[in-house]
């Protein structure tokens, strides 16, 4: 599973015109799953903890300007957003390989189980996109920051 956290001061997803799911300062999340990812993956001791680390990631500044304060310090939202892009392979040719992203079925449900554990953990509201749609995001990237997190890494 791998994370790119974006700190924003807010976000929105549109699928057909219309927006699917809007945030106003928080972390806009692409969420991937690879192809190492399984049913066991949710509950496991690295999804907790990347779970555990989305949400208190210090990266919003205090007071003195020092990243200090995390999500749930200053309550901010979440605007999760599945893409097995996170998994290409761009190493040969030109044209990126997807082959070690999920299957489409169990990233599915992976991401889906994900929204309701974030929703569990987060401080305030947890907005979605439409997982497997074409979806167009707008977001003002604050700061800019931008983390990544690999659960390889956990």
């Amino acid at each position: 599973m791998r994370l790119i956290i974006q700190r924003v001061t807010e976000a929105r997803v549109l699928v057909d015109k219309e927006i699917k799911g809007e945030i106003g300062t928080g972390f806009l999340v692409l969420v991937g799953f690879g192809r190492e990812d399984d049913a066991n993956l949710p509950g496991s001791a690295a999804w907790n903890k990347m779970l555990d680390k989305l949400v208190n990631l210090r990266i919003f500044t205090d007071d003195d300007g020092r990243f200090n304060l995390s999500l749930k310090d200053v309550a901010g939202d979440l605007l999760l957003v599945s893409q097995f892009t996170l998994y290409a392979d761009c190493r040969k040719g030109r044209r990126p390989s997807f082959t070690d992203a999920c299957v489409p079925e169990l990233a599915d449900s992976l991401f889906g189980r994900f929204v309701e554990d974030a929703r569990a953990k987060a401080p305030a509201t947890v907005a979605t996109g439409v997982f497997g749609a074409e979806m167009f995001l707008d977001f003002t990237n604050w700061g800019p920051v931008t983390i990544t997190l690999d659960s390889r890494d956990f």
